[in-house]
């Protein structure tokens, strides 16, 4: 009742009342009956899920240090929540396509070709099986990810596996006939595996020469590094434990250069990657404000200036208005003693401009060193070099695989080594350019050379070719049914002959011309004497 004596008397000073249901957060921004989030500038979307790892002076702390272990938890954060880091990473691990072939090296020429073939068809077969391609693209992508990948090598009977091992927990120091000799601290099985029986049945799944090492591990006789000092002894890679596998037992892949740090690939680049996500930020916080308005009420005051209103009345005649622009969107209101008016909340002179933005991105992709244009339509001038660049920077990895699985194939070979042998090369077809090498090479198979590298070239296997070769031609006979039209360019030098030893024997296909005279060899048929023109009738009648 006092409620309603205060609103007529409000009402008999002159203002209205709608519903009287008191607006408590009428300082927020609603878009019909939901509340939105306050225009106040807090940067970095990134930094509210992982202030640590977002932290620009704790990334640029660790590059200092050469952190190599924080270092790659930072990379795998940002391949997870960052969209430009994830796509540069993929980018590069899948730049190659990783075409491979294999092909016999004959020292003694009175092998059977029988023999080789079925060699060649055994290793073949054993390749496949361990799916070379998808292998290498799963590496590359956790080279540059974490900066290396070790993994024990399990050469089964039907094919090759590669059993990954934690990188935090591996490194390499030396090499043993060039190949990286890769030592394993067997301390990682009892700080990420506590409970004994579930150890022991992962120990289990690796190889006999990792499970010798565990038990020196678990008797001591594994020492711990005392080139280490102060707290980095407590560090689990510098307890004792390191193992030293057997050489060509386990492999490693990586970037580096010499002895410098197994770091990740792009890891230089998230400090401007962090900078480019607060000036996003920045930006939107910015567009927001742009569409706010707040409506001035003006409450009246009498000619001598003072107030018509008490606090309370005043508080009410708010509310009103508040409830009245609930559902107008992006509207604030302020009651004052001020006059009426509307305030746009826009700053243009302070406002983020799209350049801005821009000029931060490039930065991004200039730390990264790579184009920009490889994912917008906003030009290509200087795409292809850059593209070029890319695949120089890991063509290192490239031979490593090539190096890597050409050693397993000559292990496949039986043990008539002296005689034959069987060599893997890899193809340095990119996603951009394979189709240009397929036609360089289809170009050479014109003149006599390979006949399998065109294909290759553009994706097939070495065993699907010949396999659809065989089963087009021996068991459907395509070629007896399919015949091609006869023309030079698809004409051998026997038929040619054969061609022309039978038009000088007189056995040429006859042929009708226009006028009813049998003609004989190639051309078009001889027009009749009405459509000749004069200057033709005059040469014949020389000739003649």
């Amino acid at each position: 009742m006092e409620e309603k004596t205060k609103q007529e008397a409000i009402h008999d000073k002159g203002f209205a009342f709608g519903r009287s249901e008191p607006i408590n957060e009428y300082g927020k921004i609603k878009v019909g009956v939901k509340t939105l989030q306050d225009a106040t500038i807090e940067l970095g979307n990134l930094a509210k899920n992982n202030p640590v790892y977002t932290n620009k002076n704790e990334v640029l702390k660790a590059l200092a240090k050469n952190d190599v272990k924080e270092l790659r938890a930072i990379s795998n954060y940002f391949y997870r929540t960052n969209g430009i880091y994830q796509k540069i990473c993929n980018y590069l691990a899948t730049m190659y396509r990783y075409d491979w072939y294999i092909v016999p090296e004959v020292y003694d020429e009175t092998v059977k070709p029988e023999k080789i073939v079925t060699e060649f068809n055994k290793i073949l077969n054993y390749l496949d099986n361990s799916y070379i391609q998808n292998t290498c693209m799963d590496i590359a992508l956790k080279v540059i990810r974490e900066g290396a990948y070790y993994a024990c090598v399990i050469k089964g009977e039907t094919s090759l596996v590669l059993q990954e091992l934690p990188v935090n927990y591996c490194r390499t120091r030396y090499t043993v006939g060039n190949l990286p000799v890769v030592e394993f601290n067997m301390a990682w099985f009892d700080t990420y595996f506590t409970d004994l029986n579930y150890r022991m049945r992962v120990l289990g799944m690796f190889p006999k020469d990792v499970q010798k090492g565990y038990a020196l591990y678990k008797q001591g006789k594994l020492t711990s590094d005392w080139n280490a000092t102060g707290s980095e002894r407590w560090k689990d890679e510098w307890r004792g434990g390191w193992y030293p596998l057997e050489p060509g037992t386990a492999i490693k892949f990586s970037l580096a250069s010499g002895d410098g740090p197994e770091i990740p690939w792009f890891v230089s680049a998230i400090p401007d990657i962090i900078d480019l996500d607060a000036a996003q930020d920045l930006d939107r916080k910015k567009q927001m404000q742009q569409l706010l308005k707040i409506i001035v009420q003006k409450l009246p005051m009498d000619k001598n200036g003072d107030l018509i209103f008490d606090i309370d009345e005043a508080r009410d005649i708010h509310n009103n208005a508040v409830q009245m622009l609930q559902r107008a969107v992006g509207v604030d209101v302020l009651t004052t003693f001020a006059d009426i008016d509307s305030i746009d909340m826009s700053d243009t002179a302070s406002s983020t401009t799209r350049d801005d933005l821009d000029r931060v991105e490039r930065t991004v992709y200039n730390s990264l060193g790579v184009s920009k244009n490889l994912f917008n339509t906003e030009g290509n001038l200087s795409l292809e070099k850059s593209i070029l660049e890319d695949a120089g920077s890991i063509r290192k990895l490239l031979l490593q695989f090539r190096v890597f699985f050409d050693k397993i194939t000559q292990e496949r070979t039986s043990a008539s080594k002296k005689k034959y042998n069987f060599r893997l090369y890899m193809l340095e077809t990119t996603q951009y350019n394979y189709k240009e090498i397929a036609k360089m090479y289809k170009e050479q198979a014109q003149t006599g050379n390979s006949k399998l590298l065109p294909q290759i070239a553009l994706g097939h296997s070495q065993s699907s070719i010949i396999n659809t070769a065989y089963f087009e031609n021996n068991v459907l006979h395509l070629y007896d049914i399919m015949i091609p039209p006869l023309m030079s360019s698809i004409m051998n030098s026997e038929s040619i002959l054969a061609n022309r030893n039978q038009s000088n024997n007189g056995n040429a296909e006859k042929q009708v011309g226009s006028n009813g005279e049998e003609t004989k060899g190639a051309g078009r048929p001889e027009k009749p004497e009405s459509q000749k023109s004069d200057k033709t009738i005059a040469n014949e009648e020389s000739k003649s």
